[in-house]
């Protein structure tokens, strides 16, 4: 299960671990929905990497500051950086050959 993130634990959670992997989505959002379980998926296969929900209408500052306009967007940070962004529903072999870049 992937884990929640909000306003006040991103830039901690983002710093402090080498590999991060964030959904911005809301709940009213359709395409987040068909979304959400794969992100799930991949966060229990994936442990050696945070993999985390953020919704955009409880947390509105970081999806401001990282200019999130669409939802879902991804955003990838290796070593605290942002490595890589994706905006709608793609394949979880797309999403894994991503999240595999971010392990190198």
């Amino acid at each position: 299960m992937a884990i929640q993130i909000t306003d006040k634990n991103f830039n901690e959670i983002v710093a402090s671990n080498k590999s991060v992997v964030v959904q911005f989505s809301a709940e009213w959002c359709g395409p987040c929905r068909i979304l959400g379980p794969i992100i799930d998926q991949l966060a229990q296969e994936n442990k050696d990497v945070i993999i985390g929900k953020l919704d955009v209408t409880d947390n509105p500052l970081t999806a401001a500051e990282h200019r999130i306009s669409t939802i879902p967007t991804v955003l990838y940070f290796k070593n605290g950086q942002l490595a890589e962004r994706t905006n709608g529903v793609m394949s979880k072999p797309a999403f894994q050959k991503i999240i595999n870049g971010l392990k190198d």
